[in-house]
């Protein structure tokens, strides 16, 4: 099946606009979302100047505004003529240890990263259950697998509480014509990730970008990216002692 009319979130930027580039190439129609309306402005004038067949619908969100998400979807569905796919790609590496007072940091990464992100599920799915069909796209991380000390703590739970939420949404509609596929992307060169990761194991964006729209398009429940060296990364880090996960902080 090809999911033509697809909304990104957090597109302004990073890997939600590298996802759009990537999709516009392959000719599917796009509504993009993000705070930073003029980012979104100048992308969609780039991907309709190289892509003149398709049709990009553009509108400003801040996903924290949990009542707003839903109108925003609506409102691109009905420009669209409908959504096929959502991808829930929107979020924030703030991060500091905790109880060294800046939970302020902490909490906004929870709350963008997770209960926004069940804000723009719940949106979705309400969509996909009236269609009847659709397939949605969470955008977990490899810090899911295990929770990481120090300033990444925070970001890894909101991350591995997505991971979550796809798994149980995956169960619940299996068999049923609306699929769930959760993304954990590892380190993949961005303004956010780029710069939390060991550089050994850094990918170029547009690498990191094919291999998550690839993983996207198979429809799996799951999908670790790069597969290499990801996949395998993602069985061993469960069983790593703690003392060697220590040094991740």
């Amino acid at each position: 099946m090809t999911r033509q009319r697809i909304l990104i979130t957090g597109a302004s930027s990073g890997l939600g606009a590298g996802m759009a580039r990537e999709f516009a190439r392959k000719g599917r129609d796009l509504a993009l979302c993000a705070r930073r309306i003029e980012n979104l402005e100048a992308l969609r004038s780039e991907l309709l100047a190289a892509h003149p067949g398709i049709t990009v619908a553009v509108r400003g969100l801040d996903v924290d505004d949990h009542t707003t998400v839903p109108e925003v979807f609506e409102e691109l569905r009905a420009e669209l003529g409908g959504l096929d796919r959502v991808i829930v790609n929107a979020g924030i590496g703030k991060g500091a240890r905790i109880g060294t007072g800046r939970a302020d940091a902490n909490l906004a990464t929870a709350t963008t990263n997770f209960v926004s992100a069940l804000a723009q599920a719940e949106a979705a799915m309400g969509i996909f259950r009236q269609q009847q069909t659709g397939h949605l796209v969470l955008i977990s991380s490899m810090s899911a697998v295990r929770g990481l000390p120090g300033k990444k703590a925070a970001y890894a739970a909101s991350k591995a509480g997505v991971t979550a939420l796809g798994e149980g949404l995956a169960i619940e509609l299996r068999g049923t014509p609306i699929k769930v596929t959760t993304v954990q992307p590892g380190y993949i060169a961005t303004d956010m990730s780029g710069r939390a990761g060991d550089t050994k194991l850094l990918a170029p964006l547009d690498k990191g970008v094919a291999s998550m729209v690839a993983a996207i398009e198979r429809e799996g429940v799951r999908a670790s990216v790069p597969e290499w060296p990801w996949r395998v990364l993602g069985a061993v880090m469960p069983l790593l002692p703690r003392g060697i996960m220590a040094r991740m902080s």
